[in-house]
């Protein structure tokens, strides 16, 4: 359970692979505990970033064990636990309570390119997996599910649920929601968060946002923005944002979620970058330019390791 509302930077890990595209459960391990040697505030496993879609069922439960007993408490831990089935979705969240998470994520449930409930069938679908934890939840408003939640949707959703505490905004215009949800929810949602490896970081601040989402690439460098912004020093957090802005455009728009692997990989925390087919590696030119691009910011990624 967490004492006092999360805030600052909580990245996404990364799932390790070996060659025969197993599971590096050791790898994970030193995944774990880089990133927080890097400063974060919290972790997210399991997530999109966590290739969560390309995991089997018993991977998931092991990892998710495996996780929170290597953590033991030294930062909070957010599961994620999307299912478009709710039944599936509030018996992941139990588990996860039950391993320990402070906290679980979700998507609303959809199917496919067509097949998506409608807003009353999507609250009933938050209210039942609420119902079966009592954990905080944040709700991923994320362009991935298809699903449009409006600021006053998830306004409601904050006052009529009480585990729903934190919603994590990376849609297009995501300053501009953030600082209509701040409006609309108040003290009813302590963690507006936003996402997608904190690409406008800065405006979403400005808009109310207490912390960031991103991936687990830079969180050292990230924090460090988060740090002096929250210490009212807005001008050296511009001066730190712009300076990290390069290597955050290059991985949304080259890479993806590659580009941490590969920097993990470069650094010596994971033996394999390799991502599970039909992800392809990267090109080794975008390669050689992600890793030309980091190597400018020397992040802990390519040191933590050596």
């Amino acid at each position: 359970m967490l004492a006092t509302p999360l805030c600052g930077v909580a990245p996404i890990a990364p799932t390790p692979f070996d060659d025969n595209d197993e599971v590096d459960y050791a790898g994970q391990k030193r995944v774990i505990d880089f990133m927080i040697d890097a400063g974060v505030d919290a972790i997210c496993i399991l997530a999109n970033y966590s290739e969560q879609f390309s995991l089997t069922d018993d991977e998931r439960e092991r990892l998710t064990i495996l996780i929170l007993d290597h953590v033991a408490g030294r930062v909070p831990v957010i599961v994620t636990t999307s299912h478009y089935s709710q039944k599936v979705a509030a018996e992941r969240s139990r588990r996860a309570q039950q391993a320990g998470a402070a906290m679980v994520m979700l998507m609303p449930p959809y199917h496919g390119a067509t097949i998506r409930p409608d807003e009353s069938e999507t609250f009933d679908f938050f209210r039942v997996v609420a119902d079966a934890i009592d954990i905080p939840m944040m709700i991923q408003d994320a362009p991935v599910s298809g699903v449009t939640l409006s600021a006053s949707f998830l306004a409601r959703l904050a006052g009529e649920i009480e585990q729903v505490q934190y919603v994590k905004v990376e849609v297009p215009g995501a300053a501009a929601k953030l600082r209509e949800l701040v409006k609309l929810a108040g003290d009813r949602l302590p963690g507006p968060f936003d996402g997608e490896e904190s690409i406008t970081l800065l405006p979403d601040l400005d808009a109310g946002a207490t912390g960031t989402m991103p991936s687990a690439l830079q969180p050292d460098l990230l924090g460090a923005i988060v740090q002096r912004y929250r210490a009212g020093d807005r001008s050296g957090a511009i001066a730190l944002y712009e300076r990290s802005l390069p290597l955050i455009l290059f991985e949304n728009r080259q890479c993806g979620l590659r580009a941490c692997k590969t920097l993990m990989q470069e650094g010596g925390i994971i033996a394999c970058e390799r991502t599970r087919p039909p992800m392809s590696p990267l090109h080794p030119a975008t390669r050689a330019g992600l890793v030309e691009l980091a190597r400018r910011l020397d992040p802990l990624i390519l040191r933590w390791a050596r």
